[in-house]
């Protein structure tokens, strides 16, 4: 996309992570040729911040550095090599202060704050029983400490966009997002001028996974598209997406797990410290979820869990797919398998016999949707392919294989106390389509495939019939954010409260045109149609052209409502939930300690299928976006600077490195009564693998996995092997000739 007389925009980053800013000198970057605008922070009229939950991540560092990425100037200039050149002449001096690289330096009572609140970002507490009587009661008691990585969203198309001054004095915001309407909030803040000045057009997106849920590229082009009064195109570099992205939060995770000799748990301690970074976005609401998702889908009496998000000097963490519930599972589901083994217990069996029923309360002891997901799951996994085939021995003998598995309950939509509108518009526009608008976007998910199909189940027309406008603040309704898997689900609902008032005023109308009674009538292939309801054969009455072109206005129905929430005021807790189980083989290289996943099947039970090619992407698309998080992917950082700054060192899972196939199964019974249709699938495929990995590995080595991603090394010090020790063991035997 392009615009005529268009400026390229860059951002100067700090370059150290933490730091006092004693001066900023642009002259000589202003003086140089090309360059249209140089701005700082006392160029932002409004306020000087953004963050979706608390906006204390500044667009300009004015006085004190946070991270290595925080933007200190931006430039617009003529081309790209002249805006980088004008970076390189601006002069900043630092006074630079010790580094809190880890959550533990910044929780020392005598390290530096980061923010006029402290280092603890955030919060949580939930208790129920007596935890201490639970552990007394427990015959065995597991305790362990998890870890997990840093990943990286690594969407194809990195923080970009294009920022266009109109002539009437308002901005067009093309760039990706997923609110459009959030955006435009954080932005009129920062302008200073009306929201309804700003056009946010997001669609479509080059992928996101939560990573473009906050604001990123916006609030510098939107400035210097406005100082300059020409567009200003910005797109961050892989290395710039990296350094100033944002990431999945690592976690800590300690957990306290005690059960009676029968397998039945009554107590489960937890203590979750997650690495936040420098800035809040939604580091709060990430550990709200994660706090809920360590108990998971299984009923225990005595529970005490507590969660602290901290600030460091560390790149930001924010919203990622899973949203804090894949690092808890990973601790969880190994929890349970460690105290199987410790009561010689077949794993899958300790859960069934810790499963919540239908009507139990929900993990923080709320009312949620009756659920039986857990339940369903972990019967359906026992069909899978996978989990009946025989694991068979390798001709090498210095491979050894094993399969695992792992179940889990999710939330969907944002919780309770968080607002979370839907709603949408359905109309016969001036060109005879059956046009819908919805304020969510398209990022890959597969949401207007989803629309598309149940637009046609809906109104049995042809796809030249309807039109959907999404992605556009000037011509969608505020319809909520594309994130928490809720987007499907609201879009159900918002057709099904619309589809009959729309379908009557269409049809009063064609009762008009035609003199035919409306209760005859029926949408179809280009128009309104006589049913055959009385046998009589189907006839052609109007189209839906011809109708359009008899109206003064256009046919129009919209809903407004939220997504459902717990009637127990608990923070963050869900109403809906969806449930998987995974099973996953592997095979492990003693020589080497590499780990090859050779199979993995899903069990999914989140309502209806919508769009069957849809559910496969996003279920496997989960997948293997959790086969990275398990295996290989971390933004290493040192003294708080990304050491994997590009896609040669941070290493994803290719098209090689995944299974031939994954089976999926899909349980599409909701209870009875559920009315709420169905569940999104846009996370929950990539929740529960890693401790089914890790799981299949303990099988196969008889080595438990505690930090994630699994490494080569790890394998060989865990099993205190190295390549000679492994070939004195195979000594006298076939695989040491093979070697």
């Amino acid at each position: 996309m392009t615009f005529p007389n268009k400026l390229y925009g860059r951002v100067l980053r700090s370059g150290v992570p933490h730091a006092r800013i004693l001066s900023i000198n642009t002259s000589k970057a202003k003086a140089l040729p090309g360059v249209k605008a140089v701005i700082t922070a006392q160029d932002v009229p409004g306020l000087n911040g953004f963050g979706i939950a608390e906006p204390n991540q500044p667009v300009f560092c004015e006085n004190l550095v946070r991270f290595e990425a925080d933007a200190v100037a931006a430039v617009a200039a003529e081309t790209k090599e002249i805006a980088a050149e004008a970076l390189e002449l601006i002069d900043v001096e630092y006074e630079e202060f010790e580094v809190l690289d880890t959550t533990d330096k910044a929780l020392d009572p005598g390290a530096r704050q980061l923010h006029e609140n402290g280092n603890i970002l955030h919060e949580t507490n939930y208790s129920r029983g007596d935890i201490e009587k639970g552990f007394e009661q427990s015959a065995v008691v597991v305790e362990e400490t998890y870890e997990t990585p840093r990943q990286m969203h690594t969407f194809l198309e990195t923080e970009g966009g294009i920022f266009v001054p109109e002539v009437d004095g308002k901005l067009t915001v093309y760039a990706p997002t997923q609110h459009g309407y959030k955006d435009q909030m954080q932005l009129a803040r920062i302008l200073d001028i009306p929201a309804t000045d700003i056009r946010v057009i997001s669609s479509p997106i080059g992928g996101s996974f939560g990573g473009k849920d906050e604001l990123n590229v916006q609030p510098f082009g939107s400035l210097l598209a406005i100082v300059c009064g020409r567009p200003v195109n910005m797109h961050y570099s892989r290395e710039e997406s990296v350094k100033a992205g944002l990431k999945r939060h690592p976690m800590k995770v300690t957990m306290k797990t005690g059960s009676d000799k029968n397998g039945r748990v009554l107590a489960h301690q937890v203590n979750i410290v997650s690495d936040t970074g420098a800035y809040a976005t939604l580091g709060g609401p990430v550990l709200n979820f994660a706090t809920e998702h360590a108990i998971g889908g299984y009923t225990i009496p005595n529970v005490d869990v507590k969660g602290k998000a901290v600030y460091t000097n560390n790149g930001i963490s924010g919203e990622f797919r899973g949203f804090g519930g894949n690092q808890v599972i990973f601790a969880l589901e190994g929890q349970l398998d460690r105290l199987a083994e410790k009561i010689n217990l077949d794993p899958w069996e300790l859960r069934k016999r810790n499963l919540r029923k239908i009507d139990d309360l929900g993990p923080l002891g709320q009312r949620i949707v009756p659920n039986d997901g857990p339940k369903q799951v972990w019967e359906a996994i026992q069909q899978s392919p996978l989990y009946q085939k025989e694991l068979s021995r390798p001709d090498e003998t210095w491979i050894l294989r094993g399969k695992g598995m792992s179940l889990a309950m999710h939330g969907s939509g944002l919780g309770y106390g968080i607002p979370d509108p839907a709603g949408g518009i359905i109309r016969l526009n001036d060109a005879g389509k059956i046009e819908v608008a919805f304020g969510h976007e398209e990022f890959g998910q597969g949401l207007l495939g989803t629309l598309e199909i149940m637009l046609l189940d809906h109104f049995q027309c042809d796809e030249n019939d309807i039109e959907i406008i999404i992605g556009d603040t000037d011509r969608v309704p505020s319809t909520g954010s594309s994130t928490a898997s809720r987007s499907t689900s609201m879009v159900w609902k918002a057709l099904q409260n619309m589809k009959q008032p729309f379908l009557t005023a269409l049809f009063n109308k064609a009762e008009e045109q035609t003199g035919v009674n409306a209760d005859v009538m029926q949408t179809g292939k280009g128009g309104i149609w006589r049913d055959s309801r009385s046998g009589e054969k189907l006839e052609f009455l109007i189209s839906f052209k011809e109708l359009a072109d008899q109206c003064s206005e256009p046919l129009e129905c919209s809903t407004e409502f939220n997504f459902p929430v717990t009637p127990d005021p608990v923070i963050g807790g869900h109403y809906l939930y969806s449930s998987t189980a995974v099973i996953a083989e592997v095979e492990v290289n003693m020589l080497t300690g590499m780990v090859r996943v050779t199979g993995i099947d899903h069990v999914v039970a989140a309502g209806e299928v919508m769009n069957p090619l849809g559910y496969l992407g996003q279920i496997e698309g989960g997948s293997i976006m959790a086969l990275g998080f398990a295996m290989a992917e971390d933004a290493v950082m040192n003294a708080s600077k990304y050491v994997t700054k590009n896609l040669d060192t941070y290493l994803i899972p290719t098209i090689y490195d995944v299974p031939e196939t994954q089976h999926v199964d899909a349980i599409e019974e909701l209870p009875d009564g559920d009315n709420y249709g169905p569940r999104g699938v846009g996370e929950v495929g990539s929740v529960a693998l890693a401790p089914a990995i890790v799981s299949a590995i303990k099988q196969a080595t008889g080595t438990w996995i505690t930090k994630l991603p699994i490494t080569p090394e790890t394998i060989l010090q865990k099993n205190n092997q190295s390549f000679p020790d492994f070939l004195e063991m195979m000594d006298n035997t076939r695989g040491r000739e093979k070697v």
